[in-house]
C-alpha cells in the first residue's frame, strides 16, 4: 500500500500517458451504451470531460513546478523497435497553458453540444478523440509523435464537419481537409529532415534536436516547410481562406473547438518548432512574421466588416487577433513572446465564447445573415447582454484579457533591440489601426443583432431566453477572461520562465 500511494504522489506516476489516454478510451465505451440514450451519451461524455479536467488540473497543481524550465512529468517509453520509434511526452511552461485551455473548452464544448440529437454516439466518440489528440500534440516530446497527434485530430474535425454541418458542410470540409493535409506534408517531410539529418543514429527527440546545429542554408529549408504547415493551422494570409467556410458551416460546438484550441496548435508550433528548434532561421524570418501578422491584422478586420454572414465576421475576426500573436512571436522578446502566449490563451476563451453565442442566437432565429437581424436584444435579453460583453472583450476593452494580451505584444515589438526605430514606430502605428478597426466590425455586428425593429415587430417575435445550461457556459468561459485581464500573471507565471530559456538559450548566447 505504501509503495502505491508513492507512485500515486510521485512523478514517477504516468500522468500524461493517461491524460492522453483516458478520453478517447472512454469514448471508445460509448458503443456499448443504449442506441436511443442520448441523455445518458451526453451525461457519460460531459463526465469523462470534468473527471479528465480535474485530473489534468490535480496532476500539474501537485506535479508542476512554475521555477523551473525544464521538462517535467517527461515519460519515454520505447513504442516500434523497428525503426526506434518511442513514446516520449513531458510538459514545460510553454504547453501547460494551452492543455488546460483544452481541458476547460472541450467540457464547455460538450456541453453546448447538448441539443445534438442525431448520430449521438458517433459525435461524442469524436469530440473525446478531438481531446485526445489535441493534448497529445501539445505533451509529445517526439517530433513523430507530435506528427502523429497532429494528424489524427483532424479526421474528427473532417467528420463532425460533413456530418452536422450547414447546407454546404460537404464543401467546407472537403476544402478544409484540402487545406490541412496539405500543410501536414510539409511537417512531414520537416520531421523526417530533421530526424535524420547528420546523425548515424536519427533521432526525433525534441531535447536532443533542440542542441543540434544545422547549415544556415538547410535550417532556412527545414523552416519555410515548418512555417507553411503552421500558417495554415493558425491561421496565416494567404493560407487563412479554409477558416470562414468552416467556421460557417460547423456546428458552433465544433466552431468551439477550431477556435479555441485548433488555431492555436499552429501557433505552439511555430514557438516550440520553429523559435527553439531553429532560431537561427527565426531570426531570418522573424521581420516577415512582423509584417505578415500587420497585414493579417488590417486585412481580416476590413474583410470581417464585409461580412454577412456572422459566424464568417467571427471567423475573420479569429484571423485578424491571430495576428498579434505573430508579432508576439516575431518581435525576439521576453515581452513580445510572453504577450503571444497570453493572446493563444485569451482568444481562446474568446472565440470560443462568441461562437457558442452565434450559435445559441441561430437556435432561437433560424438566421445566419446579419441584415436579416435586428431587434433581438428585446427577445433575448441575457444572451444580448453575454454577447455584448464579450465582443467588448474581443474588441480589447480595458480589464479584460484582450487587452492586456495586446498591450503586452505591443511592448514587446516597441521594446525589442532586433529592429530600428522607424519600422518599429511604422508597425506600432499599423497594430493601432487594426485595434480601430476591431470596435468598428464588433459593434457593427451587435447592433445589426440586437437593435432596431425587425424581429420586434415580426407576428412570431416571441423567443426564449438563454436557458440555465447557456448561461452556465457563457458565464464560465467570461469568468477567466475578466480574470486574465485583471490578473495576468495567473498565466504569465506559467509560461515566463520557458520564454527566457527558449530566448536567452537560442538568440542572446
Amino acid at each position: 500500500m505504501v509503495q502505491v500511494y508513492l507512485v500515486f504522489t510521485t512523478n514517477y506516476f504516468p500522468w500524461l500517458t493517461i491524460i492522453v489516454v483516458l478520453p478517447i478510451s472512454a469514448g471508445s465505451l460509448i458503443v456499448f451504451l443504449p442506441h436511443r440514450g442520448n441523455k445518458l451519451i451526453k451525461w457519460y461524455t460531459l463526465c469523462i470531460c470534468i473527471f479528465e479536467l480535474l485530473l489534468t488540473t490535480y496532476a500539474f497543481c501537485y506535479h508542476f513546478r512554475l521555477d523551473d524550465p525544464l521538462i517535467q512529468l517527461a515519460e519515454d517509453y520505447k513504442w516500434i523497435n523497428f525503426f526506434d520509434f518511442y513514446w516520449r511526452l513531458g510538459i514545460d511552461g510553454l504547453s501547460i497553458g494551452p492543455i488546460l485551455l483544452t481541458g476547460f473548452i472541450t467540457t464547455l464544448g460538450t456541453l453546448a453540444a447538448w441539443p445534438v440529437t442525431r448520430d449521438s454516439r458517433l459525435f461524442h466518440f469524436l469530440m473525446l478523440a478531438m481531446y485526445s489528440g489535441q493534448i497529445g500534440s501539445f505533451s509529445s516530446r517526439d517530433l513523430l509523435l507530435f506528427f502523429i497527434m497532429w494528424e489524427f485530430e483532424l479526421i474528427p474535425v473532417y467528420i463532425l464537419l460533413s456530418m452536422w454541418g450547414g447546407k454546404k458542410r460537404l464543401y467546407s470540409a472537403t476544402k478544409f481537409i484540402l487545406y490541412t493535409a496539405g500543410g501536414s506534408i510539409f511537417l512531414l517531410i520537416g520531421v523526417l529532415g530533421i530526424g535524420l539529418y547528420g546523425s548515424n543514429e536519427p533521432t526525433l527527440n525534441f531535447e536532443t534536436l533542440a542542441n543540434q546545429s544545422y547549415p544556415v542554408a538547410l535550417e532556412i529549408i527545414f523552416y519555410i516547410g515548418f512555417l507553411i504547415a503552421f500558417a495554415v493551422k493558425s491561421p496565416i494570409i494567404p493560407l487563412h481562406t479554409w477558416l470562414p467556410d468552416t467556421h460557417g458551416e460547423a456546428h458552433y460546438s465544433t466552431c468551439m473547438l477550431l477556435a479555441g484550441i485548433l488555431l492555436k496548435m499552429g501557433a505552439y508550433g511555430l514557438v516550440r518548432i520553429n523559435m527553439e528548434l531553429l532560431p537561427h532561421a527565426h531570426s531570418i524570418f522573424s521581420p516577415w512574421l512582423i509584417i505578415v501578422g500587420t497585414m493579417q491584422i488590417i486585412y481580416a478586420a476590413s474583410t470581417s466588416l464585409g461580412q454577412r454572414n456572422l459566424k464568417k465576421r467571427i471567423a475573420y475576426s479569429s484571423v485578424s487577433h491571430m495576428g498579434f500573436i505573430i508579432i508576439g512571436i516575431g518581435s525576439i522578446t521576453d515581452t513580445g513572446l510572453n504577450g503571444a502566449i497570453l493572446q493563444i490563451i485569451s482568444h481562446g476563451f474568446i472565440g470560443a465564447a462568441l461562437f457558442f453565442l452565434a450559435g445559441t442566437s441561430y437556435d432561437r432565429m433560424r438566421l445566419v445573415y446579419l441584415d436579416e437581424m435586428g431587434g433581438m436584444a428585446i427577445s433575448i435579453p441575457k444572451i444580448f447582454t453575454m454577447f455584448s460583453i464579450l465582443s467588448m472583450a474581443s474588441l480589447a476593452l480595458p480589464g479584460m484579457s484582450g487587452f492586456v494580451a495586446e498591450l503586452i505584444v505591443f511592448f514587446g515589438i516597441i521594446t525589442s533591440q532586433k529592429y530600428f526605430l522607424m519600422p518599429k514606430i511604422l508597425i506600432t502605428l499599423v497594430m493601432a489601426v487594426g485595434m480601430i478597426l476591431t470596435p468598428i466590425y464588433s459593434l457593427s455586428m451587435s447592433r445589426q443583432m440586437f437593435y432596431g425593429y425587425k424581429l420586434f415587430n415580426a407576428p412570431s417575435s416571441y423567443f426564449f431566453d438563454s436557458g440555465p445550461r447557456e448561461l452556465f457556459v457563457s458565464i464560465s468561459i467570461f469568468l477567466p477572461v475578466i480574470g486574465i485581464g485583471i490578473y495576468p500573471d495567473f498565466v504569465l507565471s506559467l509560461s515566463g520562465e520557458k520564454v527566457e530559456t527558449i530566448l536567452y538559450n537560442y538568440f542572446y548566447r
